[in-house]
């Protein structure tokens, strides 16, 4: 087996690598983002490698990678399963794996305390892929914290061209929740489609219009960006209208420091009936979860919309709006409501599973719409 550097001419996807005393821990937000952040839960979110993958063509019938995970357990929730590594050969999901050891986070959901449990590195392995010239992509668990440390295969690898890149910012959703792997969150399967590379800062519960968010949107090279913004303003409870469109100019004004002729498409929020017409906070459904289910509820009251609470009809009326406006001076921007992605009527065929994210299907729907909506023209 020979031993391949970890580069990122290998590692695609992330904006930093951080090395460490045994390997690298891919970050999507650059050092100067993470030291602006106090948000425990965004920090765990950017560490997670969703829409990273090691990437390059070869020979090699065996390929392995050890890792270093970092596996969730959440008191009085139901286990989660092991992260999944998908294995792609010419861009078709081969196969499958998951790494065995690691470390074991505990969280308790209702204080927010957690206490970390230590463990070993573990390796996936992939073998009988032929020896015959591929294209391989192994996709990391969208997540789990995940540590490389070892990338190994039976023949020598090179770096694959460059290739059109997506860069897209967004919610839980984005990031990947409730799909059934790395490769099938609905923007790995849109990339994967157009074949363009991606760069996902889905962050789980932090599309919140960070300041320091849209600089490392400004900063990071794409030739398309996409930010699909509004449902964790909603489910946070995190502000009002008045400051909802400032806040919106403000993120996009400054992307287009970095980014002044890129196409940019803004996203409103999918379909999600607890908080079309009812405002954040979002919480867990308790008494499910006493039944080991996991689902969320809106606990705002929709009388507040009139004193300025945000609802999904109201942010996707806004966004509208402010689209509108600046598409007198930017002809490189465009709106997309998010239900055409995933409507009532998806919602009818294909139910959020929680109430609040897409399940496995729906993911390869919204991939599937994106790719055609989007990815096909404004990329081209």
């Amino acid at each position: 087996m020979i031993d391949i550097p970890l580069t990122s001419d290998v590692v695609r996807g992330a904006l930093e690598l951080e090395r460490t005393g045994r390997g690298l821990v891919p970050h999507r937000l650059p050092a100067r983002a993470r030291a602006q952040n106090s948000d425990p839960r965004l920090a765990m979110a950017e560490a997670q490698p969703a829409g990273v993958r090691l990437r390059f063509r070869t020979r090699a019938d065996v390929v392995e990678l050890a890792t270093l995970p970092t596996k969730q357990v959440y008191a009085g929730a139901p286990p989660r399963p092991d992260g999944v590594y998908d294995l792609l050969v010419d861009g078709e999901l081969t196969a499958q794996a998951s790494a065995s050891g690691g470390n074991v986070l505990n969280v308790d959901m209702a204080t927010g305390a957690s206490s970390l449990t230590t463990g070993s590195p573990g390796v996936v392995r992939f073998a009988g892929l032929g020896g015959h010239a591929k294209d391989v992509e192994l996709w990391l668990p969208h997540n789990e914290l995940t540590e490389l440390i070892a990338l190994r295969a039976d023949a020598p690898v090179e770096t694959l061209p460059e290739r059109r890149v997506w860069l897209h910012h967004g919610s839980s959703i984005s990031h990947g929740s409730n799909a059934a792997s790395p490769a099938t969150t609905w923007p790995a399967l849109a990339a994967t489609a157009a074949g363009v590379d991606l760069v996902n800062l889905g962050f789980s519960g932090n599309a919140l219009l960070d300041p320091f968010t849209a600089r490392a949107l400004r900063d990071t090279p794409a030739d398309l960006i996409s930010v699909k913004l509004g449902i964790n303003v909603v489910n946070a409870d995190l502000m009002r209208l008045r400051a909802f469109g400032p806040a919106v100019h403000g993120f996009l004004d400054t992307i287009r420091d970095g980014h002044p002729g890129t196409p940019l498409v803004v996203v409103s929020p999918l379909y999600c009936p607890i908080h079309e017409r009812t405002p954040g906070p979002g919480d867990f459904d308790h008494e499910a979860l006493a039944r080991g289910e996991v689902r969320f509820r809106a606990t705002g009251d929709p009388a507040e919309r009139a004193t300025g609470k945000l609802t999904l009809e109201v942010i996707r009326e806004e966004l509208d709006r402010i689209v509108t406006q600046r598409q007198a001076s930017d002809s490189h921007l465009h709106y997309l409501d998010g239900r055409s992605l995933y409507g009532e009527a998806d919602f009818a065929d294909l139910p959020l599973p929680d109430d609040l994210h897409p399940s496995p299907a729906a993911h390869r729907r919204i991939g599937a719409r994106f790719a055609s909506l989007v990815l096909d023209f404004k990329a081209a």
